[in-house]
């Protein structure tokens, strides 16, 4: 008779303990916001020239109007991908925007590297190439970012990929080997508008989206 109870006993301790696994596991394994963002691309500032996402999804401001082409070509990279965050991706397209931008202007070529497909640094590399052979510089002020709009996304093939359109206010000025601008003017500023697609696999441990192509989008 003892022996029964002992064994009910046991079969009670099991089940308050696999009760009090599951309340633990429903409070650690939820995040209350006050938790500091693990640094994924968009955490603000990048140190290292990658650009990341965050995993914890939300209702962007800047989400499509939904059924648009792009906001069905976002849901395609959010079922392979569910801690896409449209916010965190334009937050870190915004400072791989201003890193390449300078880094261009700079001649960096090492800091180009890291956040450009092969084929897009090539280009960028050989206009490099051809400023530092006629013994030109350039200098690039970005002033501001009016908009970024994500204009195109989906998956082709196994990539995810966005299209942004940055529209920014720029100084830039081109000098020759005497130092003499011959082109730009240094108290105007410009606007221009550029068409950057970025994409990664989002099946891949390596969370880093790299400009796989630029363009000047038509008047």
């Amino acid at each position: 008779m003892n022996d029964g109870f002992h064994y009910l006993d046991i079969i009670f301790f099991a089940m308050v303990a696999a009760f009090l696994v599951l309340r633990l596991r429903s409070v650690l394994g939820r995040r209350t916001g006050s938790e500091p963002p693990p640094e994924r691309w968009g955490a603000g500032q990048p140190t290292t020239g990658t650009v990341i996402a965050f995993p914890t999804p939300h209702r962007s401001a800047a989400e499509p109007e939904a059924g648009s082409p792009v906001s069905r070509g976002l849901e395609q990279i959010r079922a392979l991908d569910p801690g896409f965050d449209l916010d965190a991706f334009l937050a870190g397209g915004r400072a791989a925007f201003a890193m390449i931008v300078q880094a261009f202007a700079d001649g960096d070529r090492n800091a180009l590297r890291r956040l450009l497909a092969p084929e897009v640094f090539a280009n960028f590399s050989a206009a490099i190439d051809a400023r530092e052979a006629r013994q030109e510089s350039l200098t690039t002020e970005l002033v501001s970012f009016r908009t970024i709009t994500p204009v195109a996304a989906g998956m082709n093939g196994t990539f995810a990929e966005i299209t942004l359109r940055f529209v920014t206010e720029q100084v830039n000025l081109l000098r020759d080997a005497q130092d003499r601008v011959i082109e730009g003017t240094p108290d105007r500023v410009i606007e221009v508008t550029d068409d950057w697609t970025f994409h990664r696999d989002p099946r891949a441990a390596d969370p880093n989206w790299l400009l796989v192509a630029t363009r000047t989008p038509e008047e």
